[in-house]
């Protein structure tokens, strides 16, 4: 089979690799849809702290049932999304019901070999049915379900005034799943165009981050803060300036991922007795909030998948779409 493997930063090939042995406790699945997310444009720029190369890359996917054990009720062709997340189920966080930050987690595509490939071989467990959904809208519900997570956490009610740092596909996530919990959404990001197509989506306010936008930000809530601010950008002075955007006894959730080190200060941080909260990766409970979504309001998701590409044409266009990403929301690589 075909696979795209990333060699080292800055270098994608395709090579030829033996299909996947689908042993006793796992079903082989061909990729269909496999949707390109910051992580992986991350992963060929060389920013990924959890990686090591080569790595085949892929964890937003589409997949296609092929051989399975007998009495799962899994047959040949039936479609499901992924849930890449390998959990152990044992460890003290998938006791307590956050299989998302397992232990020894390891993640399709960044811990282990992903689904920019011919084939796969996934645990039964992290097929995920999605019925009535489209291969293309299969391929989101990962990305989307990051947000829904990350609002969850936050605690998102129709009281809360919410704001989205960065308005990429994470970001964007964020601010339809506050949306949809009630809230009132501001997005702020560097890039005025991709402020303003987040806020189209999520029928948010757009606020660009320099001097102007800032303090038109300020005045948005008449100087009082957000109630809750998401950092979606993977920047870390982005991540430090986001502590002023919060409100006393507001709560800031940490959606992102850098490897530098993130500080505030302190008397700050007690003065306004805030709440600091990590977001990983997304749950089950997530996963079924995206694809009602999805259900609910079809033709909107779709406009978010704005570039396709093949598994060939995805060497030359991934570092592309990492470096240019003008009118970039989703990008779709179509397998098969």
């Amino acid at each position: 089979m075909q696979a795209l493997v990333c060699l080292e930063p800055g270098t994608l090939r395709i090579e030829q690799r033996p299909i996947p042995a689908a042993g006793p406790g796992h079903v082989l699945v061909r990729p269909r849809r496999v949707g390109v997310c910051g992580t992986d444009y991350h992963i060929v720029e060389g920013k990924h702290p959890f990686l090591h190369y080569p790595r085949v890359m892929g964890h937003e996917l589409a997949v296609e049932a092929v051989e399975a054990p007998a009495g799962l009720g899994i047959s040949p062709g039936e479609i499901f999304a992924v849930n890449p997340y390998m959990s152990c189920g044992r460890c003290i966080a998938c006791r307590r019901g956050k299989p998302n930050c397992c232990v020894r987690v390891s993640v399709l595509g960044v811990h282990e070999d992903g689904g920019m490939a011919g084939m796969l071989a996934v645990p039964p467990g992290n097929l995920v049915r999605a019925p009535g959904l489209t291969l293309d809208q299969c391929a989101m519900i990962e990305f989307l379900a990051i947000g829904a997570h990350a609002v969850r956490r936050g605690a998102v009610s129709k009281e809360d005034r919410v704001l989205v740092v960065g308005a990429g596909p994470i970001g964007l996530g964020v601010a339809i799943f506050a949306r949809l919990s009630g809230a009132s959404v501001a997005v702020l990001d560097q890039d005025e165009a991709r402020a303003k197509t987040a806020a189209t989506f999520a029928a948010a306010s757009p606020f660009v981050a320099d001097p102007a936008g800032l303090a038109a930000l300020l005045s948005h809530t008449g100087e009082e803060g957000f109630d809750v601010v998401f950092d979606a950008t993977g920047s870390a002075p982005a991540m430090h300036k986001g502590f002023d955007h919060v409100a006393h006894g507001g709560r800031y959730v940490l959606v992102s991922v850098v490897k530098d080190a993130i500080s505030f200060m302190d008397p700050d941080f007690h003065r306004k007795e805030l709440t600091l909260l990590g977001s990983r990766n997304a749950t089950a409970q997530d996963f079924e909030r995206v694809i009602s979504a999805i259900g609910d309001d079809p033709a909107s998701f779709d406009r978010l998948i704005t570039h396709r590409t093949d598994l060939a044409g995805a060497v030359r266009d991934i570092p592309l779409w990492a470096t240019q990403k003008t009118g970039l929301i989703k990008a779709m690589i179509e397998i098969g």
